[in-house]
């Protein structure tokens, strides 16, 4: 969660924001911010490292957006009303689920708590139907994989 904050942070969006309004945002940003148009080499390490940035936060952003996931809710539901985990894993408050079709997506601010609860489950399946598909942000990682 700490990473979407600091993401909108840098672009200075509300987590409201349109999938538009951030594109807009990202080229205005991309425009101001492009390394060519430094000669100080200082100046252009620093714009690079911010352009780095900038580019990882707009895709983050996009790929969260209630306009993204709304389009891809249908495989979604699919995925986790009929298809079982593979694995499952958690780093800091994200938590991993690899899926038996090759679906893979990323929960955002799931307490460790719930993970352990989670991997403690008769069905960590069933549990995640319960207590995670619907309850935290997401975003799918397939689509990341496939991508680059």
């Amino acid at each position: 969660m700490k990473k979407i904050v600091e993401y909108r942070k840098l672009l200075n969006v509300t987590k409201d924001a349109t999938l538009k309004e951030l594109k807009s945002i990202y080229r205005n940003s991309m425009k101001e911010n492009h390394p060519d148009k430094f000669t100080n080499e200082e100046d252009k390490l620093a714009v690079e490292e911010l352009s780095t940035l900038t580019i990882e936060a707009y895709h983050f952003l996009v790929s969260i957006a209630p306009e993204t996931l709304e389009k891809d809710k249908a495989e979604y539901t699919k995925t986790t009303t009929s298809v079982n985990i593979l694995d499952f894993y958690m780093e800091k408050t994200v938590l991993y689920v690899h899926f038996l079709d090759g679906s893979k997506y990323e929960y955002f601010g799931v307490p460790k708590n719930t993970y352990i609860k989670m991997v403690n489950a008769e069905s960590p399946s069933r549990f995640a139907r319960r207590h995670i598909y619907n309850n935290f942000l997401y975003r799918s990682a397939s689509k990341l994989v496939a991508a680059e």
